[in-house]
């Protein structure tokens, strides 16, 4: 089967992620052409390939079956009505639209085009996070009942954030909350199982830093009374919380989980805590080629390419995208209503 030629739109550090990736990782697939930023013509160049000056050009392209949007959220729709309109199969990066009835248009112009759609999740494809869903799914905790996530990032490091990426005070998109929410609303739904029913929350700012809320904190409750704490920040002063980037903790009737992304997942066994599993360390900024850090995304890039090889539905698609988004806005409609908001919206 002839390899699918994949075109990369936009050119910042996941434009960057996901060239390197499919230039040097993926199987069954080749990178052809980036289009889209100002490292456009530069990135293109690294990995020999085209540098197309516009978004139509790249999709008019006869050898790109395929396109990886590593674009803000808030240009998704448009890119993605566009290359379903060019019979180009797509990956949105998350969140995959900043509301529902953006993602819900996305879904419709890629059925209606018979292209797959399927949404960045990189949470699903850790390998420390895969460790827990199976220790989960195999019973090790009984029954999830409660859980816990915090995403915690130092006000410093969120200024130099909107100083670079002006696109996230756009009150159009999702800004800070949602690109760190839709991996922690995705992850919940992933790892219990179950779909959200209610969610009450509070959003405010406590900063200068325009655009959507930056600390957010919400009660989510699932199918069978699971209960959820979410919170999300941006505003701490530094050195923020030890072990908060990426938090997880799952409470389940005979066991509890403890999980950091990067640093350790803990498991509790009789009456005691033990460290199951330690992940490779990596530097995140110096280091963004990788292999550790690369390895959550070339599974994303795998899973796509090898729907579209075997001519199924991704295993993440639009739906799972659209499901983390509506979570996030709900949040946002409690926080403004004052109300809880029952789901689905």
């Amino acid at each position: 089967m002839p390899p699918i030629g994949v075109g990369v739109i936009g050119s910042g550090f996941m434009g960057l992620t996901y060239s390197e990736v499919i230039a040097r990782h993926a199987q069954g697939c080749h990178l052809v052409a980036i289009a889209s930023g100002r490292n456009a013509s530069v990135l293109a160049q690294d990995y020999g390939v085209a540098a197309e000056a516009t978004v139509d050009a790249l999709l008019a392209r006869d050898d790109i079956h395929a396109v990886v949007l590593a674009t803000p959220d808030l240009s998704r729709l448009e890119l993605t009505q566009k290359a379903a309109a060019a019979g180009k199969h797509v990956l949105a990066e998350k969140p995959m639209a900043p509301t529902v009835a953006e993602c819900d248009a996305m879904i419709a112009a890629c059925a209606a085009a018979k292209v797959n759609l399927a949404v960045v999740k990189t949470e699903r494809y850790r390998k420390i996070t895969r460790k827990a869903k199976e220790l989960i799914d195999a019973g090790a905790l009984g029954p999830v009942q409660m859980l816990r996530t915090v995403s915690a990032f130092p006000l410093p490091l969120s200024r130099q954030l909107f100083a670079e990426r002006g696109w996230m005070s756009d009150p159009r998109g999702g800004g800070l909350f949602m690109g760190m929410a839709s991996h922690n609303t995705d992850f919940l739904r992933w790892l219990t199982g179950r779909n959200a029913v209610k969610v009450f929350a509070h959003a405010t700012t406590y900063s200068d830093i325009p655009g959507p809320p930056l600390s957010v904190m919400a009660q989510i409750v699932f199918e069978d009374n699971i209960m959820a704490h979410m919170w999300i920040t941006g505003e701490l002063p530094n050195p923020s919380l030890p072990s908060s980037e990426v938090r997880f903790q799952v409470f389940g009737r005979d066991g509890m989980l403890d999980l950091e992304n990067f640093e350790y997942l803990d498991a509790t066994q009789g009456d005691k805590w033990e460290r199951i599993y330690t992940p490779e360390r990596f530097d995140y900024l110096k280091e963004p080629k990788s292999p550790i850090r690369l390895f959550p995304h070339i599974g994303v890039i795998q899973e796509f390419i090898d729907s579209v090889h075997e001519q199924r539905p991704p295993r993440v698609g639009g739906t799972e995208g659209r499901a983390a988004v509506e979570l996030c806005e709900a949040c946002l409609i409690s926080a403004r209503t004052g109300e809880a908001v029952t789901l689905p919206l």
